[in-house]
């Protein structure tokens, strides 16, 4: 079967291409129901999708990024206007989908479609309500470990089967280990130096996640990487926050409105900054093509370190 998908996108990468975006879109519309239930212990498969009205949501008025189009962000049944995030994190999810399978040869890229599904529900989530669940980032180191010592790939391994395996497993937990490591150090050094928590307990287990996929080098640019992304662009946004005093919340409230949902836990835009979504730009960056020049660097500077 592998064989098969294989050919076509060899014979016909347009319709290979095309559909992994649909795929994508279509993931990224499962991922809206997963980052407004999973912080409210709601199950992500029943009930299936209300609008804010109560009305049950037909799957014609469901279809990622169309209805949206179709309908000018406005609910077919009351006419009440539903945010835009709902078709960009479709569109979001759709083409780093692409992405990943542009960069990557198929196994790695259908991993990397779980990577990217377990970064954006994290970022949005962090985002809302400045958590990152353990699922994704405990689950997802677990998930990531698990899959490493499956598909050596994952981490450039090549070799014997059982020792390529290990090998693979290994670099995953060292990844795991250093990065949330690494992260727990600058979070006690920052309390120190500022006599208040400087970084969240989630925050270091999310590096951990970031680590077990992309190994102790991609953690590492994720949290320095991430560091500088916040720098040169949270830095302004917070300062305009605070100029033009933006208290929107950064989350949407279609379907968790009809739940009553506390509006005092929505981030309020210009005033908390998790660093979360961060450190997820970071870790997609690294493990869409630009682990290359990462890893070139560190070999360098080992080279350098050590005098040969």
């Amino acid at each position: 079967m592998i064989d098969t998908f294989l050919f076509f996108n060899e014979a016909f990468p347009e319709y290979i291409a095309a559909f992994i975006f649909v795929f994508g879109a279509i993931t990224g519309s499962f991922l809206n129901v997963c980052i407004y239930r999973i912080p409210e212990g709601r199950s992500v498969v029943f009930p299936g999708s209300t609008c804010s009205c109560g009305q049950p949501i037909a799957w014609y008025n469901n279809i990622p990024i169309l209805t949206w189009l179709f309908l000018r962000g406005r609910a077919s049944c009351c006419g009440q206007s539903f945010s835009v995030r709902y078709p960009a994190i479709e569109m979001l999810t759709g083409l780093l989908f692409y992405a990943s399978w542009s960069v990557h040869p198929p196994v790695v890229a259908i991993i990397g479609f779980l990577f990217v599904a377990f970064l954006i529900c994290s970022t949005f989530i962090d985002f809302d309500h400045m958590i990152i669940p353990d699922r994704f980032s405990i689950g997802g180191m677990l998930v990531g470990v698990g899959l490493s010592f499956c598909f050596p790939a994952l981490h450039g391994v090549a070799g014997e089967p059982i020792v390529s395996n290990m090998q693979a497993g290994i670099a995953s937990i060292v990844g795991a280990l250093l990065g949330a490591g690494l992260v727990y150090w600058i979070a006690v050094l920052g309390e120190i130096v500022f006599r208040k928590p400087a970084m969240g307990e989630g925050d270091v287990k999310f590096v951990g996640f970031i680590g077990a996929f992309c190994g102790w080098q991609g953690a590492v640019f994720a949290m320095f990487g991430g560091a500088f992304i916040g720098s040169m662009v949270l830095l302004p946004i917070l300062l305009l926050g605070r100029i033009f005093r933006w208290g929107e919340p950064l989350g949407d409230v279609k379907e968790s409105a009809s739940e009553g949902e506390d509006a005092e836990e929505s981030v309020q835009f210009g005033t908390q900054v998790p660093f979360g979504p961060m450190l997820a730009v970071g870790g997609l960056i690294y493990f869409l093509g630009f682990d290359r020049y990462v890893d070139a660097y560190f070999v360098e500077f080992a080279a350098m370190v050590l005098g040969q």
